[in-house]
């Protein structure tokens, strides 16, 4: 088949096009480092967002508790419902947590993440976890707990977490202790 523009088929046109001829003043350099940063930048901003759009329940369970293990509780407010955020901004928030965490001396060991149970846009994720405060688990005794996951613009977000009541402990956990 043809081409309806003809010089399309010369393979000079076709460098040119894809990559100019090239400027070595200095304002060029700058230009070529300003565009490239520009594309790296958009590039990484769409993968994050695709990134998380594309977690499962699980993987979004597991990406807060590595957040809040880690302290970082900005990522932990990405990864939580507008309700959860209880209209704070990030920085007030994310400070917020902060200062319970430091103020129990709040400590997560590890986390057990099981499948979920998925209608609609409603996920519960049961997890797991051992950690340590000086007020409610000072023995680091594992806690069984119950996230509620809704979807909000497209991705999973945590919205709550519960403690699993012991008579549900082999609907939620199979197998476990």
């Amino acid at each position: 088949m043809r081409s309806a523009y003809p010089w399309r088929r010369i393979p000079m046109y076709r460098a040119a096009v894809l990559w100019p001829r090239e400027d070595t003043s200095m304002s060029g350099k700058i230009g070529r480092v300003w565009r490239l940063t520009v594309v790296v930048a958009v590039c990484g901003a769409v993968s994050a967002t695709a990134a998380q759009e594309t977690r499962s329940p699980e993987e979004t369970v597991r990406a807060y508790l590595a957040a809040m293990k880690a302290l970082d509780f900005e990522k932990v407010y990405d990864l939580s419902t507008q309700a959860a955020r209880q209209g704070k901004d990030r920085t007030a928030w994310a400070a917020e947590m902060r200062y319970v965490f430091q103020l129990s001396e709040a400590k997560i060991f590890e986390f057990k993440v099981f499948p979920a149970k998925v209608a609609g846009d409603k996920a519960q994720v049961p997890n797991i976890l051992t950690s340590q405060d000086k007020f409610l688990n000072q023995l680091a005794a594992p806690e069984y707990e119950l996230y509620t996951l809704l979807k909000e613009e497209g991705a999973w977000k945590v919205d709550r977490q519960t403690i699993v009541d012991t008579g549900d402990l082999s609907k939620w956990f199979p197998g476990e202790g």
